[in-house]
Protein backbone atom coordinates (compact mmCIF):
# COMPACT_ATOMS: atom_id res chain seq x y z
CA UNK A 1 0.00 0.00 0.00
CA UNK A 2 1.51 3.18 -1.07
CA UNK A 3 1.73 6.06 1.05
CA UNK A 4 2.97 9.49 -0.10
CA UNK A 5 4.38 11.90 2.37
CA UNK A 6 2.59 15.27 2.15
CA UNK A 7 4.79 18.24 3.33
CA UNK A 8 3.00 20.64 5.44
CA UNK A 9 1.67 24.26 4.14
CA UNK A 10 2.16 26.32 6.48
CA UNK A 11 3.87 24.20 8.75
CA UNK A 12 6.17 26.91 10.89
CA UNK A 13 3.17 28.23 12.27
CA UNK A 14 1.64 24.75 13.28
CA UNK A 15 4.75 23.88 14.86
CA UNK A 16 5.09 27.09 16.20
CA UNK A 17 1.31 26.66 18.00
CA UNK A 18 2.40 22.86 19.13
CA UNK A 19 5.28 23.93 20.90
CA UNK A 20 3.56 26.57 23.14
CA UNK A 21 1.78 23.67 24.19
CA UNK A 22 5.03 23.31 27.29
CA UNK A 23 7.00 20.73 28.55
CA UNK A 24 4.21 19.81 30.81
CA UNK A 25 1.76 18.50 27.88
CA UNK A 26 4.98 15.55 27.20
CA UNK A 27 5.70 14.38 30.72
CA UNK A 28 4.63 11.08 30.91
CA UNK A 29 3.00 9.22 33.70
CA UNK A 30 3.81 5.43 33.40
CA UNK A 31 0.81 4.43 35.28
CA UNK A 32 -1.87 5.53 32.66
CA UNK A 33 -1.75 3.36 29.09
CA UNK A 34 1.29 3.97 26.64
CA UNK A 35 2.83 6.30 29.07
CA UNK A 36 0.24 9.06 27.85
CA UNK A 37 -0.78 11.90 30.86
CA UNK A 38 -4.20 11.03 33.00
CA UNK A 39 -7.17 13.72 31.85
CA UNK A 40 -10.05 12.35 32.94
CA UNK A 41 -11.43 13.27 29.42
CA UNK A 42 -15.20 11.85 28.95
CA UNK A 43 -14.75 11.89 24.77
CA UNK A 44 -12.28 11.04 22.40
CA UNK A 45 -11.71 12.08 18.64
CA UNK A 46 -10.06 9.48 16.53
CA UNK A 47 -9.27 10.24 12.59
CA UNK A 48 -8.32 7.19 10.51
CA UNK A 49 -8.42 7.23 6.59
CA UNK A 50 -11.16 5.48 4.32
CA UNK A 51 -9.21 2.19 4.56
CA UNK A 52 -10.88 1.54 7.83
CA UNK A 53 -14.16 2.74 7.18
CA UNK A 54 -14.55 0.44 4.01
CA UNK A 55 -12.56 -2.45 5.09
CA UNK A 56 -12.62 -3.30 8.57
CA UNK A 57 -15.65 -1.24 10.42
CA UNK A 58 -15.67 -3.76 12.98
CA UNK A 59 -12.34 -3.74 14.14
CA UNK A 60 -13.06 -0.31 15.00
CA UNK A 61 -16.11 -1.23 16.70
CA UNK A 62 -14.17 -3.60 18.47
CA UNK A 63 -11.21 -0.61 19.98
CA UNK A 64 -14.65 1.42 20.42
CA UNK A 65 -16.10 -0.99 22.60
CA UNK A 66 -13.62 -2.26 24.58
CA UNK A 67 -12.78 1.59 26.04
CA UNK A 68 -16.55 2.12 26.63
CA UNK A 69 -16.25 -0.90 28.86
CA UNK A 70 -13.38 0.48 30.76
CA UNK A 71 -14.76 4.16 30.82
CA UNK A 72 -18.12 3.60 30.54
CA UNK A 73 -19.64 7.14 29.66
CA UNK A 74 -16.63 7.68 26.94
CA UNK A 75 -17.89 9.18 23.66
CA UNK A 76 -16.17 8.27 21.15
CA UNK A 77 -15.71 10.73 17.61
CA UNK A 78 -14.52 9.53 14.45
CA UNK A 79 -13.57 10.92 11.12
CA UNK A 80 -12.57 9.28 8.22
CA UNK A 81 -9.95 10.67 5.30
CA UNK A 82 -9.09 10.32 2.19
CA UNK A 83 -4.52 10.11 2.75
CA UNK A 84 -4.27 13.79 0.90
CA UNK A 85 -6.91 15.75 2.86
CA UNK A 86 -6.21 14.01 6.32
CA UNK A 87 -2.83 15.42 6.02
CA UNK A 88 -4.11 19.04 4.87
CA UNK A 89 -7.18 19.05 7.37
CA UNK A 90 -4.55 17.44 10.17
CA UNK A 91 -1.95 20.60 9.32
CA UNK A 92 -4.47 23.29 10.04
CA UNK A 93 -5.85 22.00 12.99
CA UNK A 94 -2.55 21.64 15.15
CA UNK A 95 -2.09 25.05 14.84
CA UNK A 96 -5.42 25.43 17.13
CA UNK A 97 -6.67 23.50 20.12
CA UNK A 98 -9.25 21.41 18.44
CA UNK A 99 -6.74 18.45 17.55
CA UNK A 100 -7.93 14.95 17.06
CA UNK A 101 -6.73 12.36 20.09
CA UNK A 102 -5.36 9.60 17.58
CA UNK A 103 -4.91 10.05 13.98
CA UNK A 104 -3.71 7.30 11.59
CA UNK A 105 -0.57 8.62 9.36
CA UNK A 106 1.47 6.88 6.76
CA UNK A 107 4.60 5.70 7.89
CA UNK A 108 6.72 8.04 6.10
CA UNK A 109 4.73 10.66 7.22
CA UNK A 110 5.88 10.61 10.64
CA UNK A 111 9.22 12.21 10.22
CA UNK A 112 8.86 16.00 10.20
CA UNK A 113 6.06 15.20 12.89
CA UNK A 114 8.39 13.88 14.98
CA UNK A 115 11.06 16.26 14.56
CA UNK A 116 9.32 19.03 15.57
CA UNK A 117 7.01 17.49 18.47
CA UNK A 118 3.55 17.47 17.03
CA UNK A 119 3.25 14.21 18.24
CA UNK A 120 3.68 12.84 22.05
CA UNK A 121 5.57 10.44 23.18
CA UNK A 122 4.87 7.63 24.70
CA UNK A 123 6.01 4.27 26.45
CA UNK A 124 6.12 1.62 24.07
CA UNK A 125 6.50 -1.19 26.49
CA UNK A 126 2.16 -0.25 27.36
CA UNK A 127 1.69 -1.56 23.70
CA UNK A 128 0.86 -5.32 23.20
CA UNK A 129 3.72 -6.78 21.31
CA UNK A 130 5.69 -3.79 20.89
CA UNK A 131 9.18 -6.03 21.35
CA UNK A 132 8.36 -7.49 17.89
CA UNK A 133 6.82 -4.62 16.07
CA UNK A 134 8.20 -5.33 12.64
CA UNK A 135 11.57 -3.12 12.22
CA UNK A 136 10.67 -1.32 8.95
CA UNK A 137 7.43 -0.04 11.01
CA UNK A 138 9.47 0.83 14.59
CA UNK A 139 11.94 2.70 12.80
CA UNK A 140 8.65 4.90 11.50
CA UNK A 141 7.55 5.87 14.87
CA UNK A 142 10.86 6.56 16.59
CA UNK A 143 12.75 9.65 16.23
CA UNK A 144 15.93 10.73 18.60
CA UNK A 145 15.36 7.27 20.66
CA UNK A 146 12.03 8.07 21.74
CA UNK A 147 8.45 6.53 20.36
CA UNK A 148 5.78 8.88 19.14
CA UNK A 149 3.53 6.17 17.73
CA UNK A 150 2.16 2.63 17.41
CA UNK A 151 2.62 0.48 14.14
CA UNK A 152 -0.99 -0.14 12.96
CA UNK A 153 -0.53 -2.55 10.16
CA UNK A 154 2.00 -3.02 7.32
CA UNK A 155 2.22 -4.10 3.59
CA UNK A 156 5.29 -5.16 1.70
CA UNK A 157 6.18 -5.68 -2.17
CA UNK A 158 6.06 -9.30 -4.07
CA UNK A 159 6.72 -10.15 -7.30
CA UNK A 160 3.94 -11.26 -8.98
CA UNK A 161 3.85 -12.59 -13.09
CA UNK A 162 1.62 -14.85 -15.31
CA UNK A 163 1.95 -18.26 -15.33
CA UNK A 164 0.31 -18.62 -18.81
CA UNK A 165 2.98 -16.73 -20.08
CA UNK A 166 5.93 -18.29 -18.44
CA UNK A 167 4.87 -21.85 -19.14
CA UNK A 168 4.70 -20.82 -22.99
CA UNK A 169 8.35 -19.17 -22.69
CA UNK A 170 9.25 -23.05 -21.38
CA UNK A 171 9.62 -21.87 -17.61
CA UNK A 172 7.96 -24.12 -15.59
CA UNK A 173 8.71 -22.77 -11.86
CA UNK A 174 9.05 -19.81 -10.34
CA UNK A 175 12.44 -18.30 -9.62
CA UNK A 176 14.20 -18.30 -6.61
CA UNK A 177 17.56 -15.98 -7.22
CA UNK A 178 17.94 -13.34 -9.70
CA UNK A 179 20.15 -15.29 -12.05
CA UNK A 180 17.28 -17.44 -12.64
CA UNK A 181 15.11 -14.63 -12.66
CA UNK A 182 16.60 -12.99 -15.76
CA UNK A 183 16.90 -15.96 -17.68
CA UNK A 184 13.56 -16.47 -17.19
CA UNK A 185 12.50 -13.30 -18.00
CA UNK A 186 14.70 -13.36 -21.06
CA UNK A 187 12.97 -16.42 -22.72
CA UNK A 188 9.85 -14.47 -21.80
CA UNK A 189 11.30 -11.38 -24.03
CA UNK A 190 12.34 -13.64 -26.64
CA UNK A 191 8.80 -15.69 -27.00
CA UNK A 192 6.47 -12.35 -26.77
CA UNK A 193 8.39 -9.53 -28.92
CA UNK A 194 10.31 -6.40 -28.30
CA UNK A 195 7.50 -4.25 -27.92
CA UNK A 196 6.02 -6.66 -24.75
CA UNK A 197 6.85 -5.72 -20.92
CA UNK A 198 8.75 -9.01 -19.58
CA UNK A 199 8.64 -6.84 -16.51
CA UNK A 200 6.41 -3.83 -16.41
CA UNK A 201 8.65 -2.13 -14.37
CA UNK A 202 7.98 2.21 -13.89
CA UNK A 203 11.13 4.36 -13.50
CA UNK A 204 9.86 6.68 -10.93
CA UNK A 205 8.48 3.94 -8.61
CA UNK A 206 11.35 4.37 -6.08
CA UNK A 207 10.17 2.31 -3.57
CA UNK A 208 11.22 -0.53 -5.78
CA UNK A 209 14.59 1.35 -7.06
CA UNK A 210 15.82 2.06 -3.71
CA UNK A 211 15.35 -1.51 -2.84
CA UNK A 212 18.20 -2.61 -5.22
CA UNK A 213 20.33 0.53 -3.58
CA UNK A 214 19.54 -1.58 0.10
CA UNK A 215 20.00 -4.74 -1.56
CA UNK A 216 23.66 -3.99 -2.59
CA UNK A 217 24.76 -2.64 0.74
CA UNK A 218 24.18 1.29 0.09
CA UNK A 219 21.60 3.67 1.36
CA UNK A 220 19.34 6.79 0.33
CA UNK A 221 21.52 9.05 3.31
CA UNK A 222 23.52 8.06 6.28
CA UNK A 223 23.35 9.62 10.03
CA UNK A 224 26.96 10.70 11.08
CA UNK A 225 26.00 12.54 14.89
CA UNK A 226 22.69 14.45 14.22
CA UNK A 227 23.50 15.04 11.04
CA UNK A 228 22.16 13.47 7.93
CA UNK A 229 24.23 13.10 4.43
CA UNK A 230 22.76 11.81 1.26
CA UNK A 231 24.68 8.83 0.05
CA UNK A 232 23.29 7.90 -3.48
CA UNK A 233 26.69 8.41 -4.85
CA UNK A 234 28.37 5.65 -2.77
CA UNK A 235 30.15 2.61 -4.70
CA UNK A 236 27.19 0.15 -3.33
CA UNK A 237 24.36 2.60 -4.09
CA UNK A 238 25.29 3.25 -7.64
CA UNK A 239 25.57 -0.39 -8.43
CA UNK A 240 22.61 -0.93 -7.07
CA UNK A 241 21.20 1.37 -9.72
CA UNK A 242 22.74 -0.29 -12.13
CA UNK A 243 21.71 -3.43 -11.97
CA UNK A 244 18.10 -2.18 -11.47
CA UNK A 245 18.77 0.50 -14.76
CA UNK A 246 20.03 -2.76 -16.55
CA UNK A 247 16.67 -4.62 -15.70
CA UNK A 248 14.58 -1.75 -17.16
CA UNK A 249 16.78 -1.77 -20.18
CA UNK A 250 15.89 -5.51 -21.13
CA UNK A 251 12.34 -6.00 -20.11
CA UNK A 252 10.38 -2.57 -19.85
CA UNK A 253 9.39 -1.07 -22.86
CA UNK A 254 6.90 1.41 -21.52
CA UNK A 255 6.81 4.95 -21.18
CA UNK A 256 9.93 5.34 -19.36
CA UNK A 257 8.24 8.34 -17.61
CA UNK A 258 5.62 6.99 -15.71
CA UNK A 259 5.23 6.29 -11.83
CA UNK A 260 3.51 3.15 -10.49
CA UNK A 261 -0.05 4.84 -9.63
CA UNK A 262 -1.87 2.72 -12.56
CA UNK A 263 0.09 -0.04 -12.75
CA UNK A 264 -2.21 -2.40 -11.94
CA UNK A 265 -4.28 -1.27 -14.67
CA UNK A 266 -1.28 -1.39 -17.49
CA UNK A 267 -0.72 -5.15 -15.94
CA UNK A 268 -4.49 -6.00 -16.49
CA UNK A 269 -4.21 -5.29 -19.97
CA UNK A 270 -2.18 -7.92 -20.55
CA UNK A 271 0.79 -6.91 -22.19
CA UNK A 272 3.69 -7.34 -19.13
CA UNK A 273 4.34 -10.98 -17.66
CA UNK A 274 5.51 -9.33 -14.17
CA UNK A 275 5.49 -6.38 -11.79
CA UNK A 276 7.04 -6.15 -8.28
CA UNK A 277 4.50 -4.23 -6.33
CA UNK A 278 2.12 -4.13 -3.06
CA UNK A 279 0.13 -7.51 -2.95
CA UNK A 280 -2.98 -5.92 -3.23
CA UNK A 281 -2.10 -4.78 -7.02
CA UNK A 282 -2.46 -8.31 -8.70
CA UNK A 283 -5.55 -9.11 -7.71
CA UNK A 284 -6.89 -5.29 -8.45
CA UNK A 285 -5.50 -5.85 -12.08
CA UNK A 286 -7.81 -9.36 -12.47
CA UNK A 287 -10.44 -7.57 -11.28
CA UNK A 288 -13.52 -7.35 -14.29
CA UNK A 289 -13.04 -3.64 -14.33
CA UNK A 290 -9.43 -3.83 -15.23
CA UNK A 291 -8.43 -7.32 -16.94
CA UNK A 292 -8.61 -6.80 -20.69
CA UNK A 293 -7.22 -10.73 -21.53
CA UNK A 294 -10.66 -12.13 -21.32
CA UNK A 295 -10.48 -13.39 -17.75
CA UNK A 296 -7.09 -14.83 -17.70
CA UNK A 297 -5.78 -13.38 -14.71
CA UNK A 298 -7.33 -14.65 -12.27
CA UNK A 299 -6.17 -17.76 -12.86
CA UNK A 300 -2.54 -17.20 -13.55
CA UNK A 301 -1.45 -15.08 -10.93
CA UNK A 302 1.40 -16.26 -9.13
CA UNK A 303 3.19 -14.70 -6.28
CA UNK A 304 6.74 -15.09 -5.15
CA UNK A 305 10.00 -13.40 -3.22
CA UNK A 306 11.61 -10.97 -5.52
CA UNK A 307 15.09 -11.87 -5.44
CA UNK A 308 18.06 -9.53 -5.49
CA UNK A 309 21.30 -9.29 -7.30
CA UNK A 310 22.95 -9.50 -3.90
CA UNK A 311 21.92 -13.76 -3.73
CA UNK A 312 19.66 -12.48 -0.68
CA UNK A 313 15.58 -11.59 -1.02
CA UNK A 314 15.59 -8.01 -1.91
CA UNK A 315 15.07 -5.93 0.60
CA UNK A 316 10.93 -4.38 0.61
CA UNK A 317 9.82 -1.08 1.50
CA UNK A 318 7.40 -1.68 3.66
CA UNK A 319 4.32 0.36 3.98
CA UNK A 320 1.75 0.78 6.01
CA UNK A 321 0.20 3.20 9.08
CA UNK A 322 1.02 4.18 12.21
CA UNK A 323 -1.32 5.71 15.13
CA UNK A 324 0.22 8.81 17.02
CA UNK A 325 -0.98 11.19 19.40
CA UNK A 326 -1.33 15.25 18.95
CA UNK A 327 0.69 16.70 21.71
CA UNK A 328 -2.18 18.36 22.41
CA UNK A 329 -4.75 16.17 23.08
CA UNK A 330 -6.44 16.41 25.83
CA UNK A 331 -7.30 13.17 26.15
CA UNK A 332 -3.65 11.36 26.04
CA UNK A 333 -4.44 8.18 28.19
CA UNK A 334 -7.63 7.81 26.24
CA UNK A 335 -6.25 7.90 22.97
CA UNK A 336 -3.22 5.50 24.30
CA UNK A 337 -5.74 2.95 25.46
CA UNK A 338 -7.72 3.07 22.09
CA UNK A 339 -4.76 2.72 20.32
CA UNK A 340 -3.75 -0.42 22.37
CA UNK A 341 -7.30 -2.04 21.88
CA UNK A 342 -6.91 -1.34 17.94
CA UNK A 343 -3.51 -2.93 17.61
CA UNK A 344 -3.21 -6.04 20.50
CA UNK A 345 -2.85 -9.10 19.01
CA UNK A 346 -7.32 -9.98 18.74
CA UNK A 347 -6.78 -6.74 16.32
CA UNK A 348 -4.04 -7.74 14.12
CA UNK A 349 -5.53 -11.00 13.60
CA UNK A 350 -8.61 -9.22 12.21
CA UNK A 351 -6.12 -7.31 10.07
CA UNK A 352 -4.44 -9.76 8.42
CA UNK A 353 -7.98 -11.79 8.27
CA UNK A 354 -8.58 -8.59 5.23
CA UNK A 355 -5.02 -8.94 3.79
CA UNK A 356 -3.11 -6.91 5.85
CA UNK A 357 0.06 -7.76 7.45
CA UNK A 358 0.84 -7.79 10.73
CA UNK A 359 2.49 -5.23 13.22
CA UNK A 360 4.69 -7.84 14.52
CA UNK A 361 7.01 -10.62 13.81
CA UNK A 362 5.46 -13.05 16.07
CA UNK A 363 1.94 -12.99 14.02
CA UNK A 364 3.72 -12.92 11.03
CA UNK A 365 5.09 -15.84 11.48
CA UNK A 366 1.89 -17.52 11.59
CA UNK A 367 1.03 -15.89 8.13
CA UNK A 368 3.88 -18.30 6.83
CA UNK A 369 1.74 -21.84 6.97
CA UNK A 370 -0.44 -20.28 5.01
CA UNK A 371 -0.53 -20.07 1.11
CA UNK A 372 -2.00 -17.09 0.51
CA UNK A 373 -0.14 -15.37 2.71
CA UNK A 374 3.49 -16.82 2.87
CA UNK A 375 4.81 -15.00 -0.10
CA UNK A 376 4.10 -11.53 1.60
CA UNK A 377 5.17 -12.57 5.26
CA UNK A 378 8.40 -13.85 3.75
CA UNK A 379 9.16 -10.65 1.44
CA UNK A 380 8.44 -8.36 4.90
CA UNK A 381 11.52 -9.84 6.57
CA UNK A 382 14.09 -8.12 4.89
CA UNK A 383 13.06 -4.29 4.91
CA UNK A 384 14.15 -0.73 4.66
CA UNK A 385 13.11 2.83 5.80
CA UNK A 386 13.51 6.24 4.39
CA UNK A 387 15.86 8.41 6.23
CA UNK A 388 14.26 9.42 9.75
CA UNK A 389 15.70 12.61 8.96
CA UNK A 390 14.17 16.34 9.48
CA UNK A 391 14.04 17.57 6.16
CA UNK A 392 12.87 14.34 4.69
CA UNK A 393 9.44 15.01 3.66
CA UNK A 394 11.09 18.10 1.77
CA UNK A 395 13.31 15.67 -0.03
CA UNK A 396 10.44 13.25 -1.27
CA UNK A 397 8.06 16.51 -1.52
CA UNK A 398 10.42 17.48 -4.48
CA UNK A 399 10.10 14.53 -6.11
CA UNK A 400 14.21 14.25 -5.97
CA UNK A 401 14.44 10.02 -6.06
CA UNK A 402 11.75 9.72 -9.00
CA UNK A 403 13.67 12.69 -11.22
CA UNK A 404 17.03 10.73 -10.65
CA UNK A 405 15.28 7.65 -11.37
CA UNK A 406 13.85 9.00 -14.88
CA UNK A 407 16.70 10.61 -15.88
CA UNK A 408 18.59 7.70 -15.38
CA UNK A 409 15.89 5.37 -17.00
CA UNK A 410 15.78 7.87 -20.05
CA UNK A 411 19.62 7.83 -20.39
CA UNK A 412 18.97 12.08 -20.35
CA UNK A 413 22.18 11.24 -17.40
CA UNK A 414 24.42 8.49 -15.96
CA UNK A 415 24.03 6.84 -12.78
CA UNK A 416 26.61 9.28 -11.47
CA UNK A 417 25.67 11.82 -12.34
CA UNK A 418 22.22 11.82 -11.52
CA UNK A 419 23.27 10.25 -8.17
CA UNK A 420 25.80 13.35 -7.82
CA UNK A 421 22.97 15.80 -8.50
CA UNK A 422 20.59 14.21 -6.29
CA UNK A 423 22.82 13.72 -3.40
CA UNK A 424 23.78 17.63 -3.45
CA UNK A 425 19.69 18.27 -3.73
CA UNK A 426 19.12 15.79 -0.73
CA UNK A 427 21.88 17.27 1.27
CA UNK A 428 20.73 20.97 1.36
CA UNK A 429 17.19 20.10 2.66
CA UNK A 430 17.76 16.79 4.55
CA UNK A 431 19.02 18.35 7.53
CA UNK A 432 16.89 21.56 7.65
CA UNK A 433 13.11 21.21 9.76
CA UNK A 434 10.26 21.72 7.63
Amino acid sequence: MKRKLIAAIGVATMFAAVAACGSSDKKDDSAQAGGAKASGAKSLTVWLTVDAQHNWPELVKAADDALVAKHPGVKINHEYYAWPDKNAKLDAVLATDKVPDVVEMGNTEMVPYMAEGAFASLDASKFENSGAWLDGLKQSVTYDGKTYGVPYYAAARIATWRKDIATASGVSATPKTWTELTADLDKIQAKEGPKFNAWYQPSRDWYAAMSFVYDAGGAIAKQDGDQWKASLESPEATKGLGEWKDALGKYMHGDLTKDESDRYIVYGQGKSALMYAPGWEAPSAADPKYDKTGGKLKANLVNFVMPGPSGKNLPVFLGGSDLAIPSKSKAQDLGAEWINDFTDSKAQTGLMGKGNLPNNTTQLATLESDPASAVTAEAAKSSWFVPTAPGWGTVEKANTLQDMLQSIATGKKTVEQATKDADAAIDKVINVQN
